[in-house]
Protein backbone atom coordinates (compact mmCIF):
# COMPACT_ATOMS: atom_id res chain seq x y z
CA UNK A 1 0.00 0.00 0.00
CA UNK A 2 1.24 3.17 -0.74
CA UNK A 3 2.71 5.09 2.63
CA UNK A 4 0.06 8.31 1.14
CA UNK A 5 -3.07 6.24 2.58
CA UNK A 6 -4.32 5.67 6.32
CA UNK A 7 -7.20 4.11 7.71
CA UNK A 8 -8.54 5.41 10.38
CA UNK A 9 -11.48 3.30 12.71
CA UNK A 10 -13.51 5.37 14.42
CA UNK A 11 -16.91 5.09 16.38
CA UNK A 12 -20.15 5.76 14.52
CA UNK A 13 -21.94 8.14 17.01
CA UNK A 14 -18.65 9.99 18.61
CA UNK A 15 -16.55 9.32 15.91
CA UNK A 16 -13.43 8.57 18.65
CA UNK A 17 -11.08 6.71 17.09
CA UNK A 18 -10.67 3.01 17.90
CA UNK A 19 -7.62 2.20 16.17
CA UNK A 20 -4.90 3.22 13.39
CA UNK A 21 -4.73 -0.10 11.19
CA UNK A 22 -2.51 -1.48 8.31
CA UNK A 23 -4.52 -1.85 5.49
CA UNK A 24 -3.95 -3.31 1.71
CA UNK A 25 -5.91 -3.61 -1.63
CA UNK A 26 -7.64 -0.12 -1.08
CA UNK A 27 -10.44 0.82 -3.56
CA UNK A 28 -12.70 3.81 -2.71
CA UNK A 29 -14.91 5.76 -5.16
CA UNK A 30 -17.51 8.43 -4.35
CA UNK A 31 -20.65 10.32 -6.15
CA UNK A 32 -22.93 12.59 -6.61
CA UNK A 33 -26.56 10.93 -6.68
CA UNK A 34 -25.43 7.34 -5.18
CA UNK A 35 -23.67 5.65 -2.27
CA UNK A 36 -19.99 5.48 -2.80
CA UNK A 37 -18.12 2.40 -1.48
CA UNK A 38 -14.70 1.30 -0.56
CA UNK A 39 -13.13 -1.69 0.15
CA UNK A 40 -9.72 -2.78 2.19
CA UNK A 41 -8.03 -6.20 4.09
CA UNK A 42 -6.39 -5.68 7.25
CA UNK A 43 -3.52 -8.15 7.36
CA UNK A 44 -3.28 -10.20 10.29
CA UNK A 45 0.34 -11.78 11.34
CA UNK A 46 -0.46 -12.69 14.68
CA UNK A 47 -3.23 -12.78 18.03
CA UNK A 48 -2.36 -9.26 19.06
CA UNK A 49 -3.28 -8.15 15.25
CA UNK A 50 -6.65 -9.90 15.47
CA UNK A 51 -7.93 -8.92 18.75
CA UNK A 52 -7.60 -4.94 17.42
CA UNK A 53 -9.07 -5.61 14.07
CA UNK A 54 -11.90 -7.22 15.93
CA UNK A 55 -13.05 -5.46 18.31
CA UNK A 56 -12.31 -1.94 15.95
CA UNK A 57 -13.77 -3.37 12.82
CA UNK A 58 -17.65 -3.44 13.75
CA UNK A 59 -20.46 -3.57 10.71
CA UNK A 60 -22.73 -1.28 11.57
CA UNK A 61 -20.92 0.27 13.90
CA UNK A 62 -17.52 1.47 13.26
CA UNK A 63 -16.89 4.77 11.04
CA UNK A 64 -13.88 4.56 8.91
CA UNK A 65 -11.86 7.44 7.25
CA UNK A 66 -9.44 7.21 4.54
CA UNK A 67 -6.56 9.85 4.55
CA UNK A 68 -4.20 10.82 2.01
CA UNK A 69 -1.30 12.55 2.30
CA UNK A 70 -2.98 13.94 5.57
CA UNK A 71 -6.11 15.05 3.50
CA UNK A 72 -9.61 13.35 4.41
CA UNK A 73 -9.89 11.70 0.94
CA UNK A 74 -13.22 9.14 1.53
CA UNK A 75 -15.20 8.88 4.69
CA UNK A 76 -18.13 6.15 6.02
CA UNK A 77 -19.73 3.51 7.56
CA UNK A 78 -18.19 -0.32 7.54
CA UNK A 79 -21.22 -2.83 6.63
CA UNK A 80 -19.52 -5.93 5.95
CA UNK A 81 -16.17 -7.99 7.01
CA UNK A 82 -14.66 -11.56 6.71
CA UNK A 83 -12.28 -13.04 8.44
CA UNK A 84 -9.73 -14.73 6.25
CA UNK A 85 -7.91 -17.62 7.63
CA UNK A 86 -3.72 -18.16 7.21
CA UNK A 87 -3.25 -20.82 4.65
CA UNK A 88 0.25 -21.83 2.66
CA UNK A 89 2.15 -19.53 4.28
CA UNK A 90 0.06 -16.38 3.70
CA UNK A 91 -1.20 -14.17 6.98
CA UNK A 92 -4.88 -14.08 7.84
CA UNK A 93 -6.53 -10.90 7.30
CA UNK A 94 -9.96 -9.36 7.63
CA UNK A 95 -11.67 -8.26 4.79
CA UNK A 96 -13.56 -5.09 5.35
CA UNK A 97 -16.63 -3.05 2.54
CA UNK A 98 -17.92 -0.20 3.75
CA UNK A 99 -20.43 2.88 2.16
CA UNK A 100 -20.74 6.62 2.45
CA UNK A 101 -22.69 7.60 5.20
CA UNK A 102 -25.34 8.92 3.21
CA UNK A 103 -25.86 4.99 3.59
CA UNK A 104 -27.25 5.29 6.89
CA UNK A 105 -29.79 6.76 5.73
CA UNK A 106 -31.16 3.39 4.04
CA UNK A 107 -31.25 2.35 7.27
CA UNK A 108 -33.80 4.61 9.20
CA UNK A 109 -37.51 5.12 8.86
CA UNK A 110 -39.18 8.01 9.37
CA UNK A 111 -41.76 6.75 12.39
CA UNK A 112 -43.08 10.27 12.88
CA UNK A 113 -45.39 11.96 10.49
CA UNK A 114 -44.08 15.02 9.08
CA UNK A 115 -46.75 17.81 7.47
CA UNK A 116 -45.70 20.97 5.16
CA UNK A 117 -46.93 23.77 2.83
CA UNK A 118 -45.00 25.90 0.86
CA UNK A 119 -41.62 24.85 2.35
CA UNK A 120 -38.11 25.23 0.47
CA UNK A 121 -36.88 21.75 -0.64
CA UNK A 122 -33.60 22.22 1.14
CA UNK A 123 -35.85 22.94 4.40
CA UNK A 124 -37.12 19.45 4.07
CA UNK A 125 -34.58 17.53 3.43
CA UNK A 126 -32.68 19.40 5.93
CA UNK A 127 -35.70 18.52 8.44
CA UNK A 128 -35.69 15.17 7.59
CA UNK A 129 -31.66 14.42 8.66
CA UNK A 130 -32.85 16.52 11.38
CA UNK A 131 -35.31 14.69 12.72
CA UNK A 132 -33.24 11.25 11.94
CA UNK A 133 -30.47 12.81 14.32
CA UNK A 134 -32.82 13.86 17.01
CA UNK A 135 -33.87 10.38 17.75
CA UNK A 136 -32.20 8.09 20.29
CA UNK A 137 -29.03 6.61 18.78
CA UNK A 138 -29.81 8.41 15.85
CA UNK A 139 -27.51 10.91 15.53
CA UNK A 140 -24.12 10.16 13.75
CA UNK A 141 -23.12 14.05 13.43
CA UNK A 142 -24.19 15.15 10.02
CA UNK A 143 -24.07 18.71 10.01
CA UNK A 144 -26.28 20.93 8.44
CA UNK A 145 -26.23 24.37 6.84
CA UNK A 146 -29.74 25.90 7.13
CA UNK A 147 -28.90 29.37 5.43
CA UNK A 148 -28.84 27.74 2.02
CA UNK A 149 -32.11 27.66 0.07
CA UNK A 150 -33.27 26.64 -3.06
CA UNK A 151 -36.25 29.07 -3.80
CA UNK A 152 -38.40 26.06 -4.93
CA UNK A 153 -41.32 25.69 -2.37
CA UNK A 154 -42.75 22.49 -1.80
CA UNK A 155 -45.99 20.70 -0.32
CA UNK A 156 -45.54 17.19 1.27
CA UNK A 157 -47.00 14.91 3.66
CA UNK A 158 -45.51 11.69 4.80
CA UNK A 159 -47.72 9.55 7.08
CA UNK A 160 -45.70 7.35 9.92
CA UNK A 161 -48.15 4.52 8.84
CA UNK A 162 -45.91 4.33 5.87
CA UNK A 163 -42.99 4.15 7.21
CA UNK A 164 -40.68 6.01 4.43
CA UNK A 165 -36.91 5.05 4.44
CA UNK A 166 -35.49 8.67 4.89
CA UNK A 167 -32.85 7.95 2.04
CA UNK A 168 -36.25 6.99 -0.02
CA UNK A 169 -37.72 10.73 0.67
CA UNK A 170 -34.53 12.83 0.05
CA UNK A 171 -34.32 10.91 -3.17
CA UNK A 172 -37.50 11.17 -4.02
CA UNK A 173 -37.44 14.92 -3.10
CA UNK A 174 -35.08 15.50 -4.91
CA UNK A 175 -35.92 13.66 -7.93
CA UNK A 176 -38.72 15.75 -9.49
CA UNK A 177 -38.82 18.47 -11.78
CA UNK A 178 -37.03 21.50 -10.19
CA UNK A 179 -35.33 19.25 -8.23
CA UNK A 180 -31.81 18.98 -6.50
CA UNK A 181 -28.92 17.27 -5.39
CA UNK A 182 -27.67 16.06 -2.47
CA UNK A 183 -24.73 14.14 -1.13
CA UNK A 184 -22.89 13.59 2.51
CA UNK A 185 -19.40 15.27 2.01
CA UNK A 186 -16.67 14.33 4.22
CA UNK A 187 -13.80 16.76 4.45
CA UNK A 188 -11.39 18.23 7.35
CA UNK A 189 -11.83 21.48 8.22
CA UNK A 190 -9.08 24.27 9.41
CA UNK A 191 -8.81 23.54 12.47
CA UNK A 192 -7.84 19.42 11.53
CA UNK A 193 -11.24 18.10 12.57
CA UNK A 194 -12.89 15.77 10.16
CA UNK A 195 -16.42 16.73 9.07
CA UNK A 196 -19.47 15.05 7.46
CA UNK A 197 -21.90 17.46 6.42
CA UNK A 198 -25.10 17.50 4.34
CA UNK A 199 -24.24 19.30 0.43
CA UNK A 200 -27.31 20.49 -1.30
CA UNK A 201 -26.87 21.41 -4.70
CA UNK A 202 -29.88 23.46 -6.72
CA UNK A 203 -30.26 22.22 -9.59
CA UNK A 204 -27.26 20.73 -9.39
CA UNK A 205 -23.68 20.41 -6.99
CA UNK A 206 -21.51 22.49 -8.62
CA UNK A 207 -18.17 23.51 -6.85
CA UNK A 208 -16.47 26.85 -6.69
CA UNK A 209 -13.04 25.38 -8.15
CA UNK A 210 -11.53 26.64 -11.55
CA UNK A 211 -11.98 23.62 -14.45
CA UNK A 212 -9.67 21.32 -14.64
CA UNK A 213 -7.98 20.27 -18.27
CA UNK A 214 -7.02 17.34 -18.71
CA UNK A 215 -5.48 15.73 -22.25
CA UNK A 216 -4.97 12.58 -24.02
CA UNK A 217 -1.95 12.38 -24.95
CA UNK A 218 -0.98 13.33 -21.49
CA UNK A 219 -2.25 12.43 -18.11
CA UNK A 220 -5.36 10.63 -19.12
CA UNK A 221 -3.90 7.06 -19.18
CA UNK A 222 -7.65 5.37 -20.60
CA UNK A 223 -10.98 6.62 -21.58
CA UNK A 224 -14.09 5.11 -22.24
CA UNK A 225 -17.52 6.61 -23.67
CA UNK A 226 -20.20 4.36 -23.56
CA UNK A 227 -23.41 4.70 -25.03
CA UNK A 228 -26.86 3.15 -23.89
CA UNK A 229 -30.28 3.53 -25.04
CA UNK A 230 -32.16 1.03 -22.93
CA UNK A 231 -33.04 3.62 -20.81
CA UNK A 232 -34.24 6.40 -23.43
CA UNK A 233 -37.53 7.32 -23.86
CA UNK A 234 -39.63 9.39 -26.05
CA UNK A 235 -42.85 9.00 -23.94
CA UNK A 236 -43.94 8.80 -20.12
CA UNK A 237 -46.49 7.88 -17.71
CA UNK A 238 -46.04 7.67 -14.00
CA UNK A 239 -48.01 5.68 -11.27
CA UNK A 240 -48.98 7.17 -8.18
CA UNK A 241 -50.91 5.77 -4.84
CA UNK A 242 -54.59 4.60 -4.81
CA UNK A 243 -56.47 7.67 -4.35
CA UNK A 244 -59.27 5.26 -4.60
CA UNK A 245 -61.16 5.27 -0.77
CA UNK A 246 -64.03 3.10 -1.19
CA UNK A 247 -63.29 -0.43 -0.55
CA UNK A 248 -66.01 -1.45 -2.11
CA UNK A 249 -64.65 -0.38 -5.80
CA UNK A 250 -61.92 -1.32 -7.86
CA UNK A 251 -58.69 0.44 -6.62
CA UNK A 252 -56.56 1.66 -9.26
CA UNK A 253 -53.40 4.06 -8.76
CA UNK A 254 -53.33 8.03 -9.49
CA UNK A 255 -51.74 8.09 -13.53
CA UNK A 256 -49.67 11.17 -14.40
CA UNK A 257 -50.52 13.24 -17.50
CA UNK A 258 -48.75 11.69 -20.52
CA UNK A 259 -45.92 13.89 -21.60
CA UNK A 260 -43.29 13.21 -24.62
CA UNK A 261 -40.52 14.95 -26.17
CA UNK A 262 -41.69 17.72 -28.65
CA UNK A 263 -40.85 16.20 -32.37
CA UNK A 264 -38.89 12.68 -31.57
CA UNK A 265 -40.99 10.86 -33.67
CA UNK A 266 -42.06 13.01 -36.11
CA UNK A 267 -41.28 11.42 -39.92
CA UNK A 268 -37.46 10.82 -40.23
CA UNK A 269 -37.09 10.88 -36.06
CA UNK A 270 -36.47 8.88 -33.42
CA UNK A 271 -39.16 4.86 -32.69
CA UNK A 272 -41.66 5.58 -30.16
CA UNK A 273 -40.35 4.65 -26.83
CA UNK A 274 -42.01 4.35 -23.78
CA UNK A 275 -41.04 4.82 -19.91
CA UNK A 276 -42.59 4.41 -16.67
CA UNK A 277 -41.97 5.15 -13.42
CA UNK A 278 -43.83 4.51 -10.12
CA UNK A 279 -44.59 6.59 -7.11
CA UNK A 280 -46.90 4.61 -4.50
CA UNK A 281 -46.70 7.61 -2.03
CA UNK A 282 -47.85 10.54 -4.09
CA UNK A 283 -50.93 11.26 -3.84
CA UNK A 284 -51.29 14.95 -5.77
CA UNK A 285 -51.70 15.40 -8.92
CA UNK A 286 -48.78 18.28 -9.76
CA UNK A 287 -46.00 15.86 -8.08
CA UNK A 288 -46.75 13.54 -9.90
CA UNK A 289 -46.92 15.22 -13.30
CA UNK A 290 -43.78 16.88 -12.18
CA UNK A 291 -41.81 13.58 -11.06
CA UNK A 292 -42.87 12.16 -14.78
CA UNK A 293 -41.48 15.22 -16.56
CA UNK A 294 -38.20 14.92 -14.63
CA UNK A 295 -38.30 10.85 -15.35
CA UNK A 296 -38.20 11.41 -18.70
CA UNK A 297 -35.94 14.30 -19.53
CA UNK A 298 -33.19 12.15 -17.39
CA UNK A 299 -34.67 9.45 -19.60
CA UNK A 300 -34.36 11.39 -23.06
CA UNK A 301 -30.44 13.17 -22.49
CA UNK A 302 -28.41 10.74 -19.80
CA UNK A 303 -27.26 8.27 -22.18
CA UNK A 304 -23.22 9.14 -22.71
CA UNK A 305 -21.53 9.13 -19.00
CA UNK A 306 -17.68 9.05 -20.37
CA UNK A 307 -15.31 7.81 -17.71
CA UNK A 308 -11.51 8.86 -17.68
CA UNK A 309 -8.80 6.69 -16.25
CA UNK A 310 -5.83 9.65 -14.80
CA UNK A 311 -2.39 9.13 -12.96
CA UNK A 312 -3.26 10.49 -9.57
CA UNK A 313 -0.28 11.68 -8.65
CA UNK A 314 0.08 15.50 -9.97
CA UNK A 315 -2.95 15.61 -11.47
CA UNK A 316 -4.71 18.09 -9.04
CA UNK A 317 -7.51 15.49 -8.74
CA UNK A 318 -9.56 15.12 -5.06
CA UNK A 319 -12.73 14.51 -4.14
CA UNK A 320 -13.09 17.94 -3.25
CA UNK A 321 -13.55 18.60 -7.12
CA UNK A 322 -16.85 16.67 -6.96
CA UNK A 323 -19.30 19.02 -9.06
CA UNK A 324 -16.32 20.93 -10.74
CA UNK A 325 -15.81 21.34 -14.65
CA UNK A 326 -13.53 18.91 -16.54
CA UNK A 327 -12.13 20.37 -19.54
CA UNK A 328 -11.36 16.95 -21.61
CA UNK A 329 -8.89 17.26 -24.54
CA UNK A 330 -8.77 13.91 -26.82
CA UNK A 331 -6.68 13.58 -30.39
CA UNK A 332 -6.66 9.71 -31.96
CA UNK A 333 -8.26 8.11 -34.49
CA UNK A 334 -11.82 8.49 -33.02
CA UNK A 335 -11.01 12.06 -32.32
CA UNK A 336 -8.81 13.21 -35.59
CA UNK A 337 -9.61 16.52 -35.46
CA UNK A 338 -9.37 16.93 -31.97
CA UNK A 339 -12.35 16.73 -29.34
CA UNK A 340 -12.65 19.62 -26.94
CA UNK A 341 -15.42 19.38 -24.86
CA UNK A 342 -16.70 20.24 -21.13
CA UNK A 343 -18.22 17.37 -18.60
CA UNK A 344 -19.37 17.68 -14.84
CA UNK A 345 -17.14 16.02 -12.33
CA UNK A 346 -19.89 13.35 -10.69
CA UNK A 347 -18.23 10.69 -10.08
CA UNK A 348 -14.28 9.42 -8.67
CA UNK A 349 -12.71 6.41 -7.88
CA UNK A 350 -9.18 5.93 -6.35
CA UNK A 351 -6.97 2.77 -6.43
CA UNK A 352 -3.66 3.47 -4.81
CA UNK A 353 -0.24 2.24 -6.00
CA UNK A 354 0.73 -1.01 -5.08
CA UNK A 355 2.68 -3.62 -5.96
CA UNK A 356 4.28 -1.64 -9.53
CA UNK A 357 1.04 -0.23 -10.31
CA UNK A 358 0.91 3.29 -10.36
CA UNK A 359 -1.71 4.93 -8.40
CA UNK A 360 -5.04 6.07 -10.16
CA UNK A 361 -8.17 7.79 -10.58
CA UNK A 362 -11.41 7.24 -12.50
CA UNK A 363 -13.21 10.11 -13.27
CA UNK A 364 -17.24 9.88 -14.03
CA UNK A 365 -17.97 12.67 -16.30
CA UNK A 366 -21.71 13.74 -17.26
CA UNK A 367 -21.63 15.67 -20.68
CA UNK A 368 -23.56 19.37 -20.20
CA UNK A 369 -26.62 18.24 -22.19
CA UNK A 370 -29.19 21.06 -22.91
CA UNK A 371 -33.11 20.74 -21.38
CA UNK A 372 -35.31 18.46 -23.13
CA UNK A 373 -38.36 20.26 -24.82
CA UNK A 374 -41.19 18.50 -23.14
CA UNK A 375 -44.66 18.95 -24.15
CA UNK A 376 -48.10 16.90 -22.41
Amino acid sequence: MSGLYRVILCDLRTDQVLDVLPAQGIKCDDYIGKTGGAQFSIPVAGRDMARRAREAVIPARTAVWIERGGDVWWGGIVWTREIIPPSRGRPGALAVQAATFDSFLAHRLLTDGWTGTGVDQFDIARQLVDWVQSTKGGDIGIELDWTQTSGVLRDRTYSRYDLFVVRDLLDQLANVEGGFEWRVRTYRDTSGRRVKSLQLGYPIIRSSRTELVLSSPGPVIDYRMPEDGTARATHWYSRGASINRNQTEASYPLMSTPVFIDGAVEPGGWPRLDGTSDYTSVERQATLDGHARADLSRAWTTTQVPTVSVRLDGSGISPGLLGSTIRLRIRDEWFPEGLDARYRLIGLATTPAERGRPETADLLLEPNAAPAALSA
